[in-house]
């Protein structure tokens, strides 16, 4: 049976660690794509002289050339300006579009049975930007977001409990941004329910640090952003699609009537199998969870409307 090829469009920090982790885990060749030369190239070949190391027969190889994405499987995008401190993630709009439009137009042209996982900021906008620009059904384009916020949420919880975080189950919705809802009744700690464990007080600290998550990291690290754990995340995404895993992982999706909302792109839990989003998971949340969600979906609309401007232009 033929490997996959998995093509990584940015070869930067997130680029770099998924490469490592998608050789380790064999789940395909690799093609990391980025315009800086050198890069790339250089990145694919460090990773290639530890082969040995990691027991993988993976091939990855660099590129600066958009053509090279010609017959991929999984594409996932970080291409774009990482933030710095004081910028928030729509600060970004205008500047990662324009990349965005670039990669959607040579998707279009070389890799239409692509499952494309787009991980560049503003998350919700940009994954909203490569559906129409590619034209691709919306199941085979997704955004990651909701992995990586359940992710850090699952972390705060274990940490606070002093638990695995691998027993932690959590699901953050709506837009990848401050306006994140992280849901209390949804939390499950080896299979114990979180309320039965934490107050909502304490869950409401940790929730507010998982939506500044990003930014407390901006700030640590004072020249970039976070690079393992989103890129860890994307491929976990890369995963359940190419092993046909039927995996629930909250992601960014288009919502088509789901929640009230038609056209979007929001955080929601979704199967993740060889279709792409093969279903979409309506959850009931509470009042106050149902106002914080709609206000979430406000602020990704907004952004949407610009994209839309921004493609009638």
């Amino acid at each position: 049976m033929a490997k996959k090829k998995i093509a990584l469009v940015g070869a930067g920090q997130i680029g770099g660690t998924m490469a490592l982790v998608l050789a380790q885990k064999q789940l395909g060749d690799v093609v990391l794509v980025d315009v800086v030369e050198g890069v790339p190239q250089g990145k694919a070949l460090d990773i290639m002289e530890g082969r040995l190391s990691i027991g993988t027969s993976a091939v990855l190889t660099g590129t600066n050339n958009y053509d090279d994405l010609a017959g991929s499987d999984v594409v996932i995008v970080t291409a774009g300006v990482p933030r710095k401190p004081g910028m928030t993630r729509d600060d970004l709009l205008n500047i990662n579009y324009g990349i965005i439009e670039k990669v959607g137009q040579a998707l279009k042209k070389t890799a239409h049975n692509a499952f494309v996982i787009v991980v560049t900021n503003p998350l919700d906008a940009m994954v909203y930007a490569m559906q129409k620009v590619t034209g691709f059904a919306s199941e085979k384009v997704v955004g990651m977001a909701g992995v990586l916020d359940s992710s850090r949420l699952a972390c705060f919880v274990a940490m606070e409990l002093g638990v695995a975080a691998d027993d932690v189950q959590a699901v953050v919705m709506g837009g990848h941004g401050p306006s994140m809802v992280s849901l209390y009744d949804f939390v499950s700690v080896g299979g114990i329910p979180l309320p039965q464990l934490m107050s909502k007080e304490k869950f409401d600290e940790l929730s507010k640090r998982t939506a500044m998550a990003g930014d407390e990291i901006v700030g640590l690290l004072k020249t970039g952003s976070a690079f393992y754990s989103p890129g860890l995340s994307a491929v976990r995404m890369a995963e359940a699609y190419l092993l046909d895993k039927k995996s629930i992982l909250t992601c960014a999706v288009q919502l088509n009537g789901q929640y009230g909302v038609n056209g979007l792109y929001c955080g929601v839990p979704a199967v993740i199998g060889e279709k792409g989003i093969e279903k979409i998971l309506e959850v009931k949340m509470n009042d106050a969870e149902k106002a914080a969600f709609a206000k979430s979906v406000e602020a990704v609309k907004g952004n949407a409307e610009w994209v839309d401007n921004k493609i009638k232009g």
